[in-house]
């Protein structure tokens, strides 16, 4: 069974569906793909998202809000704090904190801020002992010397589509952190990565989509889906020379080490009532 650590279900493109987001799960589940942890770009994203999770036993969420969303039309500009992901992180039964980061290719948000937002994550993942979920781009230096700071290596957290260099990988394992690789490792241009996903140990892989984005050769140019994750997979089965179902195995066995509330036997609590 296949696991998608990293997608967008609230966000995909479900032409192909007629617009049904429980098609696109079931095309992905006749793949394989049994497990998804749908991720939150913003905070008032939650209640459509946990509503999603509410109506499948196989999607579970963070909570966060991305390095690069603006909050000024949502929420007034005001900028959560720790305690505010916090109660949104339990009022919806989140297993992760995130996506938070640095990126700074772009600068729709100012650095600044990006690192005031991070560091509000990263304490509240500290807090509730939750695992944070990483979104960094031209941001090695600052986002390994905050995950130091702030992180207990026994709760970790994952470099979500990942497309540094090995050195930082390394780094980021040394810090408690898995790799996470996305259809970007199927690019032709990606060699490097490719470099990544076969010295990387590989219980400290992930794979996703980070659908409805970067899919997967040879859908590439197309909307992303969870589906794909299994290209993903195969990709990474070939640089190592090993099977797609021996990836599938270590990578599923590493999510429910990783995000341990989504485990099988996990005891959790019903946040719907």
């Amino acid at each position: 069974m296949f696991v998608d650590s990293h997608c967008h279900l609230d966000r995909l493109d479900l032409t192909p569906y007629d617009g049904d987001l429980d098609l696109a799960l079931e095309a992905a589940r006749a793949r394989g793909v049994h497990r998804f942890l749908a991720i939150s770009t913003s905070l008032d994203g939650a209640p459509n998202l946990a509503e999603i999770a509410r109506r499948h036993d196989d999607v579970d969420i963070s909570i966060g809000l991305h390095p690069l969303h603006e909050v000024a039309v949502e929420s007034g500009g005001v900028e959560p704090d720790s305690k505010t992901i916090q109660e949104c992180a339990d009022r919806y039964g989140a297993v992760a904190i995130g996506e938070t980061g640095l990126d700074f290719h772009y600068d729709s948000v100012p650095r600044d801020v990006q690192r005031r937002r991070f560091v509000a994550h990263l304490e509240a993942a500290h807090e509730l002992e939750l695992p944070v979920v990483v979104h960094t781009r031209e941001a090695r230096d600052e986002t390994l010397a905050l995950i130091r700071e702030y992180i207990d290596p026994k709760v970790g957290g994952v470099l979500h589509c990942f497309t540094e260099d090995l050195d930082m990988a390394r780094e980021a394992v040394r810090s408690g952190f898995y790799i996470s690789l996305s259809g970007i490792v199927t690019f032709a241009s990606a060699e490097a990565l490719r470099d990544v996903a076969r010295q990387v140990p590989l219980d400290r892989l992930l794979i996703e989509t980070d659908s409805p984005f970067l899919a997967p050769v040879p859908h590439r140019g197309k909307p992303n889906e969870p589906q794909w994750v299994v290209e993903v997979a195969e990709c990474i089965a070939r640089e190592r020379g090993i099977t797609a179902d021996e990836v599938a195995m270590q990578t599923r066995a590493n999510f429910y080490r990783l995000f341990s509330a989504t485990a099988p036997d996990a005891q959790r609590d019903n946040p719907f009532g």
